[in-house]
């Protein structure tokens, strides 16, 4: 499964309102620790082309994330507005 298809997968499974982290993505798709920390670059590249299309929303304590800008730290990924 691809890096957008396993967000998508991990959002569809938990309740509307919930989020899961980037590093959940990277984990159910590697093997081992270096190996999902080398993915999460590519994963936030996916979580923002996703948060662009509306599908996800990015988020970071209680503020939503613009995914053109470049942001540091913890976020979370959570449904948008046109997740299916």
């Amino acid at each position: 499964m691809h890096i957008a298809g396993k967000i998508i997968d991990l959002l569809s499974v938990r309740e509307p309102e919930a989020s899961i982290c980037p590093s959940e993505v990277a984990r159910a798709l590697t093997d081992g620790e270096m190996a999902w920390r080398a993915m999460m670059p590519a994963v936030r590249e996916t979580a923002a082309a996703l948060a662009r299309s509306g599908r996800i929303v990015i988020t970071q304590g209680d503020q939503r994330i613009d995914p053109n800008d470049a942001y540091r730290g913890p976020v979370r990924l959570r449904r948008g507005p046109v997740f299916r």
